[in-house]
């Protein structure tokens, strides 16, 4: 079982003032949590651990050589662009 001390306890390790009745609030609510622990040691032993619950796959497309853009296709909307190149902000002075 849960304390008003317990919680208190764990209210000043979170740097948390709380009230006397949010005290009594999160002491139901630390043993409501407390009694699935509970459940979890009723599980058999034997269990495998599970990382994942679906089956990972790849679902990125297979990779092919493809034509590119042609420069002027690329550069159709570039906000500023200069002898077929890209224009960017400076970033270093």
């Amino acid at each position: 079982m849960v304390s008003i001390e317990d919680v208190y306890h764990v209210a000043r390790l979170a740097k948390l003032l709380i009230t006397e009745k949010e005290a009594e609030k999160f002491q139901k609510e630390f043993e409501e949590i407390l009694k699935y622990f509970d459940i979890l040691d009723e599980v058999k032993e034997d269990v495998k651990p599970t990382f994942h619950v679906l089956e990972i796959r790849n679902v990125f497309r297979e990779d092919e050589a493809r034509e590119g853009l042609d420069q002027e296709t690329a550069l159709k909307n570039a906000p500023r662009r200069e002898e077929g190149y890209f224009i960017g902000p400076k970033v270093v002075e």
